[in-house]
């Protein structure tokens, strides 16, 4: 198993962006303090717990990736799996004898410090010719071991306390096979496997916080090809839908990486995202805040009290370079954070002496109407007052979708989007809701490949 080439490194490097922003998703919350009580609960992303804990808890031991590749002869496999440690951080306080004594809070001139576990990024990383993953693959097990370290804290010369910082050991697995899909493509199904294998024995009353240090916390991969490339498994060409079908992923989802177009690079991330993810490039710096919009965020973060900003630099590195960057972000950057056009079109007609209105209004479009239009779907009308069952695509739905798989709804109306898009507009049946949701105009949306005709009763 050799290091990653050149060309390897260069197509993870743009797929790092993502992936750090994955790494990090929520790792410490506005107002990026410890004392703030949405930063009690860390890390609900992709956290791989000890198989001791994770039996009755609900957490998970381990994350399962499958996805579709069309590797070339000769072809390597790269892989890197990357995910946070936590590194519990303890605040101690120097006594009038010249010891130590443990401490809620120390108050520097700087920063404010408190107690906090602090993310060390780990990376794992092999490469492998994609022949060896046949028949029992390959498997490599890997342990990371305890460590302390002592930081002492000075002011004016004279030690006034110390942090110390201790990471439990961690054991893992990353389990790689491949085997050939039936047909006359030479597509092979790719499975990686990760798992926890840290032998914990927790005790009676030992909860989550105890889990952390000795969990792989955001845990994910970047799988990467020499010169063959993935197949998506949200939108796989049309002959590959069956296969991509069949493939099982748990507490992971595979997305095509890097620049549109290009399928060298997969991600496989516990958070939900689309083929080809991209930041925003008006994003000024990494903000590590769930669901971040920069612009509020910035603004918010730059009117912290100076108290408040101390506590944020003490908490962690990371929450205090966010304060940085919002302290220093000049005028020009944080306008450009209000709106992006990403794409113009001209419209064209000539409106003549009609009066002012919108230029496409559906009310007053001839040619539509949302409550007598009909759809052919499965070869049968479907429109207002059908009953269909619900099947979310997962290609262009979001997880709250997911949830309605299976259930029964009635059609409320026919919606047309101006770029010729058809839309379904629900209520679910046995909602004790759907009524009032009707009455507000208030529906689900689908689209007719996400819905089956049921029989009228």
């Amino acid at each position: 198993m050799t290091a990653f080439t050149a060309e390897t490194e260069s197509r993870f490097a743009q797929a790092r962006q993502i992936a750090d922003a994955v790494l990090f998703e929520g790792y410490v919350l506005y107002p990026y303090r410890a004392s703030a009580a949405k930063n009690r609960l860390r890390w609900q992303f992709g956290v791989l717990v000890p198989p001791g804990y994770g039996e009755d808890s609900g957490e998970h031991f381990h994350q399962r990736t499958e996805c579709l590749m069309e590797p070339r002869p000769g072809d390597r496999l790269a892989v890197e799996l990357r995910f946070l440690r936590a590194r519990r951080r303890t605040v101690q306080r120097a006594t009038p004898t010249g010891g130590f004594e443990p401490a809620d809070e120390l108050e520097l001139a700087d920063r404010v410090l408190v107690p906090w576990d602090e993310g060390v990024e780990e990376r794992i990383e092999l490469v492998a010719p994609v022949e060896e993953l046949a028949g029992g693959g390959i498997v490599r097990p890997f342990r990371l071991p305890a460590c302390e370290e002592m930081e002492l804290l000075r002011e004016d010369g004279a030690p006034v306390g110390r942090l110390l910082r201790r990471c439990e050991q961690l054991d893992g697995v990353l389990r790689l096979t491949a085997q050939a899909v039936p047909g006359p493509y030479g597509v092979q199904r790719l499975t990686a496997v990760v798992e926890n294998s840290t032998g914990w024995s927790p005790g009676p009353d030992a909860g989550r916080d105890a889990a952390l240090p000795r969990a792989l916390v955001s845990a994910h991969l970047l799988l990467g090809l020499d010169r063959g490339a993935f197949l998506s498994v949200t939108d796989p060409p049309e002959w590959a839908r069956p296969a991509a079908a069949e493939c099982r992923n748990e507490h992971t989802w595979p997305v095509l990486a890097g620049p549109p177009g290009r399928g060298q690079v997969l991600l496989s991330s516990p958070i939900i995202l689309e083929d080809h993810p991209q930041v925003a490039p008006e994003s000024p710096g990494v903000l590590y805040d769930a669901t971040e919009i920069d612009e509020i965020l910035a603004l918010r973060t730059a009117a912290l009290t100076e108290r408040e900003k101390r506590e944020a630099r003490g908490t962690d590195e990371r929450a205090g370079a966010v304060i940085d960057l919002a302290d220093s972000m000049p005028p020009e950057v944080l306008e450009r954070l209000h709106g992006a056009v990403r794409g113009l079109r001209e419209i064209t007609g000539d409106t003549g002496d009609a009066p002012e209105q919108p230029w496409w209004d559906p009310g007053n479009d001839p040619d539509t109407d949302p409550d007598r239009d009909k759809v052919l779907v499965d070869g049968r009308e479907v429109g207002a007052g059908s009953r269909v069952l619900l099947r979310p695509g997962r290609r262009r739905t979001d997880a709250q979708d997911l949830f309605l798989h299976g259930r029964t709804a009635l059609v409320e109306a026919v919606l047309h989007d101006v770029d010729g898009s058809v839309h379904l507009a629900v209520t679910v049946e046995d909602d004790p809701g759907a009524d009032l949701w009707r009455a507000q105009g208030r529906f689900r949306y689908f689209q007719p490949d996400e819905v089956t005709p049921l029989e009228e009763s």
